[in-house]
C-alpha cells in the first residue's frame, strides 16, 4: 500500500506525507483470504514536524523538519466474500517509529473496502 498527502492546509501540528506499507496477513479460516486476519506490517513513513514541546523551555518551537521513519505494527481485522462476490473487509491497527526522534512516535493504520469479486 502506498499513500500520499499534499494537503498543506491542515491544521495539525505533524502529519504524514508519504508512506509505503508492506504487510503480511495470517488468516483464520479455511477457506483462502476469508475470514479474521491478524496482521504484521512495516512502515516507511515521512512527516513534517511544525512544532517541538522543547521540554527545557516548556514551550512549543518551530521545526519544520521532514522526518522519514520506519515502523513495525500489528493489525487485525476480517475480510467476508458472498456466494455472489460482493466483498468486506475492515481493519485497524497501530505500530511505532524505530529511529527518529520526531513527535511521531506511534503510527495508525486503518482501512474499509467494499467491493465485488469477477
Amino acid at each position: 500500500m502506498i499513500s500520499f498527502n499534499d494537503n498543506e492546509d491542515i491544521d495539525l501540528e505533524e502529519y504524514r506525507n508519504f508512506s509505503i506499507t508492506p504487510y503480511y496477513r495470517h488468516f483464520f479460516s479455511k477457506k483462502y483470504a476469508q475470514g479474521f486476519f491478524v496482521e504484521g506490517f512495516g512502515m516507511l513513513n515521512s512527516t513534517k514536524n511544525e512544532y517541538v514541546f522543547d521540554s527545557f523551555t516548556n514551550q512549543s518551537v518551530q521545526d519544520d523538519k521532514n522526518y522519514v521513519d520506519f515502523a513495525l505494527g500489528v493489525s487485525i481485522g476480517a475480510k467476508f466474500v458472498t456466494k455472489r462476490g460482493f466483498i468486506a473487509e475492515f481493519y485497524f491497527g497501530i505500530g511505532r517509529n524505530l529511529f527518529n526522534n520526531s513527535n511521531l512516535e506511534v503510527v495508525g493504520r486503518g482501512g474499509i473496502s467494499i467491493g465485488f469479486k469477477l
